[in-house]
């Protein structure tokens, strides 16, 4: 069999050959739609901090979501300007994009330091234990939020952050995070390959919107809940996560320290409450 042709990309997705083996052995050569996964060089000023593999679109949002997890920069006035790197047609354009501070501001170069690495990952983010708890409360502080959510709204959340995923229905291969209200009404979703990325793109559209801190929201996200996303739901100020699936460890101890409400298992109509139980209302 010739390797798959990859076609025109469309939005986050490309289309290609494959060839579909059914469960009775018979072959059939289809058209198949996969996510698309390139890597995004975020540079400071020209020098490069970080990498990460994620879905091109909304980069502008995704840089300044994870500038401000990172705690490179406090708010929308810390930012310059933000651009990708090089002409439309070169090869690559658009998988390095640079930003630049506002006029009379700089970045932190001594976080930004210890905020390097050459790739992001979903599961190993290079911080962990208690220390880093530690760190995450004292940097952003504890969320101070009496938003109570009712059960019958969580119940619906992760029906309704299914029903916007456009990109997921049509490959099955990427993630999503989503921003709701209270009432279950849905502010703000992406969708992304990286499920960090996604909530980056969320908060750094928040961010670049000046919403933040985002008092009496609820994070809803696609995957598991883990310290990575915990810790930029905190430092956006959102009083509840709620995950389809697991939660780790140390997210429940990370949430639990921040004050946040975290949820688990949000699916066929239930839900684990981990930490936070008081905002939860009949």
């Amino acid at each position: 069999m010739a390797t798959p042709s990859r076609q025109s990309i469309l939005g986050g997705l490309r289309e290609l050959d494959a060839l579909r083996v059914a469960g009775d052995g018979v072959a059939e050569a289809r058209r198949d739609v996969v996510a698309v996964e390139e890597p995004l060089e975020i540079r400071l000023c020209g020098d490069p901090l970080a990498t990460t593999m994620r879905t091109p679109g909304q980069d502008h949002e995704l840089s300044a979501g994870f500038l401000f997890a990172e705690g490179l920069i406090a708010s929308r006035d810390d930012l310059g300007s933000i651009a990708h790197c090089g002409r439309p047609g070169e090869d690559g354009y658009g998988n390095v994009i640079d930003v630049l501070s506002a006029p009379g501001t700089a970045f932190d170069l001594e976080r930004s330091r210890a905020s390097r690495r050459g790739t992001l990952t979903t599961t190993a983010c290079g911080v962990c234990g208690r220390r880093s708890i530690d760190d995450l409360v004292a940097r952003v502080g504890t969320v101070e939020d009496e938003t109570r959510l009712s059960r019958d709204v969580l119940r619906r959340l992760g029906a309704g952050l299914r029903d916007r995923q456009p990109a997921f229905q049509q490959s099955g291969g990427l993630h999503a995070a989503g921003l709701s209200d209270a009432a279950g009404r849905y502010q703000c979703v992406r969708e992304d390959i990286g499920r960090h990325n996604a909530v980056d793109k969320v908060i750094g559209r928040w961010l670049l919107d000046d919403r933040l801190p985002a008092g009496g929201t609820i994070l809803v996200v696609s995957g598991r809940a883990s310290f990575e996303i915990v810790q930029k739901a905190l430092c956006g100020g959102v009083p509840a996560l709620v995950s389809v699936s697991a939660p780790s460890s140390l997210a429940v101890q990370t949430a639990e320290r921040g004050n946040m409400t975290l949820i688990g298992f949000a699916r066929d109509g239930g839900f684990n409450v981990y930490t936070g139980a008081e905002r939860v209302a009949a």
